[in-house]
């Protein structure tokens, strides 16, 4: 499992605890070289404990760590491969673009050979040195010719590229990145997770990231660990923690899908008052979960033959490219996205094909 040539990163029943409280339970994971790897939970599930666990800030109560197939047991932060970008970016705010970005190799030692008695050597990086990688690490960010301005001058996304090439310049082997998106406003958040998904792809890094943001983590990663209460849910593509949720926790987190209660029966699941057609049922009559996702649920008129369940429209929500309706049926709420706008009060017609259920 500590096979470096598999994985850069790998925890082995990694728990941590404070107090009473367990921040992280057991947990076991592996991110694979050049992976782009996103934490993603709700605030308080472990993501950031976690995070600070790998980049040595937090010692784990029981369980190991390795990095590079090294265990990282007594290993401090400034030894290790990593480098962190945090949401509070710490720019340098007396130093320009560049100094902020050559900051780290103007302290820098690299090997120079051995000296007379065998003994490695060791010595800083030239002024041409520093002045070319720092002006790649500009160029990757896209802030080529920036270098003279001050800090202060920069928008919050010019800043968080900054932070994200003052780290990288490094060449660390795992860039953790600590919600670096949370200070932006929407507009610059999407931008930037192209940016970033651009920025790893051309550094060649391992990106390890953590948000609580869904879309986030759909849209940048190779592989997203969804946590909860410090435990893994499900380790996947976006796409298996999308359309095939492991629990009820993933499917209602990720996505925020309709999770309905009910007993599978003949050809689907009874709920809803009705039977739910669906592939995957268990044998009939046993209590089984189903998650159908807003966007797969449509509403028609009251007596339309498709219809599996009739509701009542609680209410209609404008969401820019679409109305968001909720609808009671059966003792349930569950949520459709439509095109048009539906009158609370008015009964509908429930449709779902049977391919886009979800049985858990």
């Amino acid at each position: 499992m500590t096979d470096a040539r598999d994985n850069i990163i790998v925890l082995e029943d990694v728990t941590k605890r404070f107090g009473d409280v367990t921040a992280a339970d057991r947990v076991s994971l592996g991110v694979r070289r050049g992976e782009f790897v996103t934490l993603l939970g709700p605030s308080g599930c472990g993501k950031t404990t976690l995070l600070r666990m790998i980049a040595g800030f937090e010692p784990p109560t029981s369980g190991r760590i390795f990095i590079g197939g090294r265990d990282m047991e007594g290993v401090p932060p400034a030894q290790r491969p990593v480098n962190t970008v945090f949401q509070k970016y710490a720019l340098f705010p007396h130093l320009t673009v560049f100094g902020n970005i050559a900051f780290g190799l103007k302290l820098l030692r690299v090997p120079a050979g051995k000296d007379a008695r065998g003994r490695d050597k060791t010595r800083r990086l030239r002024a041409a040195e520093i002045k070319e990688k720092t002006e790649r690490s500009l160029r990757v960010v896209g802030l080529e010719g920036m270098g003279g301005r001050a800090v202060g001058t920069l928008s919050g996304g010019q800043q968080q590229r900054v932070a994200i090439a003052r780290a990288a310049v490094l060449q660390p082997e795992v860039l953790l990145l600590d919600e670096p998106l949370g200070a932006l406003d929407l507009t610059m958040r999407l931008e930037m997770r192209h940016e970033l998904k651009r920025m790893q792809r051309e550094l060649g890094i391992t990106f390890v990231y953590v948000t609580h943001d869904q879309e986030e983590a759909l849209a940048m990663s190779d592989t997203v660990v969804v946590m909860s209460a410090g435990a893994v849910h499900q380790t996947g593509t976006p796409e298996d923690v999308y359309f095939r949720p492991a629990d009820a926790f993933v499917a209602g987190f990720v996505g925020g899908g309709n999770l309905l209660r009910g007993v599978s029966a003949h050809g689907g699941v009874e709920c809803l008052g009705a039977v739910l057609p669906c592939d995957g049922a268990p044998e009939p009559g046993r209590p089984t979960d189903v998650v159908i996702r807003p966007e797969h649920v449509r509403l028609t008129g009251e007596n339309d033959p498709e219809a599996f369940a009739r509701g009542a429209v609680i209410s209609s929500s404008f969401a820019g490219s679409r109305y968001e309706v909720r609808v009671a049926a059966g003792g349930e709420e569950l949520t459709a996205y439509c095109p048009a706008e539906y009158a609370p009060g008015s009964i509908v017609g429930i449709c779902a094909d049977r391919g886009s259920v979800i049985v858990l």
